[in-house]
């Protein structure tokens, strides 16, 4: 973090562009409400109500956001229900500790235990527990119990923010987000870059203002800002504006292309609902659907007719265009109640993804039914995550084969689509040559968490987790030079996709297909533009 006393002018990391101007709003994670505390009993009771609200809020907050956000949120509801997480606490409360002294004295102990795991996953987990603390102490204490009040178009400013605080936030009207800690591969800045919510990082100690102007591209935060600041401001913003819209112009010709060759752009989607932005339309189809959403609901896992109905949907939107849907890619930091073991050391690397799924037939063969289903309606592909071994996609084959055979078997119309794989477990990338793949999918994200050995969500690590490390890019170019000499398509769904830095680090590498988010499709596609014409690709 730099600062200039003088103008109040602080320097971050950006983690998501954009520009906010507006009030200035802190944010305290924890709870300050005082509360009288009661008689045992009622302090049962008042706990007990306040775990079942804090449970249904965040199973609502889960419920409208979807996808990957969703499943980031399971973890808190599981705690909730989890009597071996509670039952301490109610033994203090018999004991006549007041319901918040005991919580926080429970939840407070396993947060120094989680801090001190040697497992960056562990680690990471802290500021879900001191999230879950905080809710069901606002809850106790009578305030804060809902949505957060925040003014339109207000920039927020907090040490950290959990996915469920931001995604309480009404960002409707715009805004921004200033984290005086944080990192730029956390899930929240995943979260505001889906939005367009401009957010810097690592801001460090910053002073208190009523107004202020955060530069997203620029990475920095302007506070109580003068005329003269506000003006260069507005006009950097109104350049990144210009460059929006340039941008959006280029989206409407046919194709992107780079020294000669045709690009492909896809975009990766979460839900169906996610087809409804605007840019979604100039897309060359659909790089990675993200079939997670389908595990939101509570009390059931999806049956085959909702998972058709869903996959359908994508498909008549596509018409001819590639729609590439990859299984239940759970566990992780994606765990679901009666699908995912409990207790994993390491979920990061434990039975997760396809692993996971060829454990629990029972399950994937209802996935794989319903997109056996629907691959008779477009043009389909199936992706499956998390593959670290040959014989694992044979195996997931052979199980899609079964699929597609007892439902002709039936008269239901059913035939198996196109197979291939994510290239995000190192070992998959050093030996792509032996995966009999339809084509491959670059996963940046995991490809170079695991090559790095850097949790992403972690901010203490965020200067190590860099994308364009020569391990990563060179796995990424292994696999892509695979695809050239087999005739085998390679595309990348990662961040990098997204990312204007990345894009010639990735096209020198060979690749000719990227799947970035929607909200980033101009802006890629007019990078790619500079590039062919020999201007900056920045």
């Amino acid at each position: 973090m730099q600062q200039d006393a003088a103008r109040l002018a602080y320097r971050g990391r950006t983690a998501s562009i954009g520009f906010a101007h507006g009030q200035f709003v802190r944010v305290n994670a924890g709870a300050s409400s005082k509360r009288a505390a009661g008689s045992p009993a009622q302090e049962a009771e008042a706990f007990r109500g306040a775990v079942h609200a804090a449970s249904r809020q965040i199973a609502e907050v889960a419920a409208a956001a979807g996808g990957e956000a969703a499943q980031i949120l399971e973890f808190q509801v599981a705690l909730l229900e989890d009597e071996e997480f509670l039952d301490p606490a109610f033994t203090l409360i018999d004991d006549g500790v007041a319901a918040d002294a005991a919580f926080s004295r429970i939840v407070d102990e396993q947060i120094t235990d989680y801090n001190s795991a040697p497992d960056e996953y562990l680690q990471a987990r802290s500021s879900d527990l001191a999230d879950l603390r905080d809710r069901v102490l606002r809850i106790l204490g009578g305030g804060e119990s809902r949505t957060v009040s925040i003014p339109q178009g207000a920039v927020v400013c907090a040490d950290d923010l959990p996915p469920s605080r931001f995604l309480e936030i009404d960002w409707s009207a715009g805004g921004g987000l200033a984290l005086l800690r944080g990192s730029p591969t956390s899930h929240v800045a995943m979260l505001a870059r889906a939005r367009g919510i401009p957010m810097v990082v690592q801001l460090g100690s910053v002073s208190n203002a009523s107004m202020a102007l955060l530069d997203g591209e620029g990475a920095t935060l302007e506070l109580d800002p003068s005329a003269e600041q506000i003006g260069r401001f507005e006009r950097r913003r109104e350049v990144h504006r210009k460059n929006r819209a340039s941008a959006r112009a280029i989206l409407r010709r046919p194709t992107a292309s780079w020294r000669g060759e045709r690009i492909r752009l896809l975009i990766n989607i979460q839900r169906v609902e996610d087809l409804e932005h605007a840019d979604a339309q100039y897309a060359d189809g659909i790089g990675l659907m993200r079939s997670e959403f389908l595990l939101d609901g509570h009390g059931a896992l999806p049956d085959e007719e909702t998972q058709y109905q869903a996959y359908d949907a994508v498909l008549r939107w596509a018409g001819q265009r590639p729609v590439t849907i990859r299984t239940f890619d759970a566990g992780g930091d994606k765990p679901v109640a009666g699908f995912t073991p409990e207790g994993e050391a390491n979920p990061f690397l434990g039975l997760r993804g396809l692993r996971l799924c060829l454990s629990r037939p029972d399950i994937f063969m209802v996935q794989l039914r319903a997109l056996a289903r629907a691959a008779v309606r477009g043009n389909l592909k199936v992706m499956l995550p998390m593959v670290t071994a040959p014989a694992e996609l044979e195996a997931a084959r052979k199980l899609f084969a079964e699929a597609v055979a007892s439902l002709q078997a039936d008269g239901v119309a059913a035939m198996l689509p196109e197979l291939g794989i994510m290239v995000e477990v190192p070992a998959a990338a050093m030996a792509v040559a032996e995966f009999k793949a339809a084509f491959f999918s670059i996963g940046s994200n995991d490809l170079a968490q695991y090559v790095l050995a850097c949790d992403r969500s972690n901010g203490v690590l965020a200067s190590l987790m860099d994308p364009l490390h020569p391990a990563v890019m060179e796995l990424i170019a292994r696999t892509a030079e695979h695809g050239r000499r087999s005739g085998t398509a390679v595309s990348l769904c990662g961040d990098m996709a997204s990312d204007p830095r990345c894009i010639p680090a990735l096209l020198d590498c060979g690749l000719r297909e990227l799947s970035v988010n929607s909200s980033a499709l101009a802006q890629i596609k007019q990078t790619i533009d500079r590039l062919s014409s020999g201007g900056s690709g920045g």
